[in-house]
């Protein structure tokens, strides 16, 4: 299955799904001011900052296409491995933590189907805390050949919105884009036990091209 459309290109920039309740109304304000600045001195001085904005706006919301890496598991996010955990049930737990310079759009980690997308509300505590294990959160489950994959979106102090891509019963290919945590953020993946990882605590790693098991 092919890439499906999930952002919108503006002058040869994409940006990712999910974006225009922030993007539209900032970017609705500098085109304004800069406008007004031409003959205003006071609006010269809002239109700074606005543009600014704007511009932040758009980098943040980057939606850069990838060569996915060929491999078992795939990161599905963007970002620095902030612990690798083993598990009671066998699983290990890779937590990346994703800074507001990181992109946002998350991919799935291996090809399969979608037996599960679960919201679950909760706090919104910086998710490089211990406590943001009980912050606002999408628990995902993909059917995979190595059975079932379990990831988790989760939302930081200023990411308050997750936007899934995707509803439940989806087949998708390993690094198609799945969802949108909107400003800095989480996202945790359970290898199945016997899966070896090959990225350390501190790696950077990039969405559908760094792989996070090993042979």
């Amino acid at each position: 299955m092919p890439d499906s459309p999930t952002s919108a290109n503006r002058g040869g920039v994409r940006i990712a799904r999910g974006a225009s309740p922030w993007l539209l109304p900032t970017v609705a304000t500098a085109a304004l001011s800069l406008a007004r600045a031409r003959k205003s001195g006071r609006w010269a001085a809002v239109a700074v900052p606005t543009t600014a904005l704007a511009a932040g706006m758009l980098w943040f919301f980057r939606d850069p296409e990838r060569e996915i890496t060929q491999g078992r598991v795939v990161s599905p996010a963007d970002g620095v491995v902030q612990s690798i955990m083993p598990w009671k049930d066998g699983r290990t737990r890779v937590a990346i933590f994703m800074s507001p310079l990181n992109v946002h759009v998350n991919r799935a980690p291996l090809a399969g189907t979608v037996t599960s997308v679960e919201h679950v509300p909760g706090g919104f505590v910086p998710a490089f805390n211990k406590e943001s294990e009980n912050n606002e959160r999408v628990v995902w489950h993909f059917d995979t050949e190595l059975g079932d994959i379990e990831m988790i979106q989760i939302a930081g102090a200023v990411a308050r919105r997750i936007v899934p891509y995707i509803p439940r019963g989806t087949k998708v290919e390993q690094g198609e884009r799945i969802g949108l945590i909107r400003f800095g953020s989480r996202v945790d993946i359970y290898l199945p036990e016997g899966v070896e990882v090959a990225v350390e605590v501190g790696q950077t790693t990039t969405a559908g091209v760094t792989r996070i098991d090993r042979d």
